[in-house]
């Protein structure tokens, strides 16, 4: 990593009940500005103010902390998912809703997501070989949810006929799509940002549904 690390002053021995929080938020910003194979355990220690001993104290390797941001960002978005479908009505209006809480989740902690979808993190092995069933609880809590909706809606013939998990991975992709280009290509001339959503929603609405994604209700 060419650019020098802001170095905190050395806290004293035994100092800071909030250093694994400390931690954390130096090496998300680390990962953030340079990408995860370009940051040290010794740039992460130093961003933080401690030596390398007292970091591995909290993390042995940089790919615990990885993994520790990595499930932190799954959790989060869990969370904002759950929190919609404990009120879920299978109706296109709420189903555009909920794929609206991913992407404002998105947008509003780019970082965090980053660090889930967009950074080549070593957890993304353990995705690797598994096609046919959802791998970890990570995933289960976040595109479970949402391939689970979609199986529910397909038995009851409110969407198109395409195999579920086929039509769950395309909405996934096309959400992740435009949340990671409105992250990472903040310069471009985007149209009001709202209006790209509410019309990108639309089209994944129009795409699945039997009816308009307009339509308040389904009969």
């Amino acid at each position: 990593m060419n650019s020098p690390v802001d170095r905190s002053p050395r806290k004293a021995k035994g100092q800071g009940s909030e250093r694994r929080e400390e931690i954390l938020a130096a090496a998300l910003k680390l990962f953030t500005e340079f990408g995860v194979y370009s940051v040290s355990t010794r740039q992460i220690a130093e961003a933080v103010g401690v030596s390398q001993p007292t970091l591995y104290a909290y993390f042995p390797t940089k790919d615990d902390i990885g993994r520790e941001l990595h499930s932190r960002a799954f959790e989060a978005l869990a969370a904002r998912l759950t929190s919609h479908i404990d009120q879920w009505v299978e109706t296109p209006a709420d189903f555009a809703a909920m794929l609206r809480t991913y992407i404002d989740f998105g947008l509003e902690n780019p970082d965090l997501y980053r660090m889930a979808f967009m950074a080549e993190a070593p957890q993304v092995r353990l995705w690797t070989n598994h096609t046919h069933a959802i791998p970890t609880p990570a995933l289960a809590s976040t595109y479970g949810t949402l391939l689970r909706m979609i199986t529910d809606l397909h038995r009851r013939g409110l969407v198109v006929e395409t195999a579920p998990a086929v039509t769950a991975q395309a909405v996934w992709t096309a959400m992740h799509g435009l949340v990671a280009l409105l992250i990472s290509k903040p310069g471009f001339p985007w149209v009001d940002r709202d209006a790209l959503i509410d019309g990108h929603l639309e089209m994944i609405g129009r795409g699945i549904w039997r009816t308009s994604i307009g339509h308040p209700s389904i009969a």
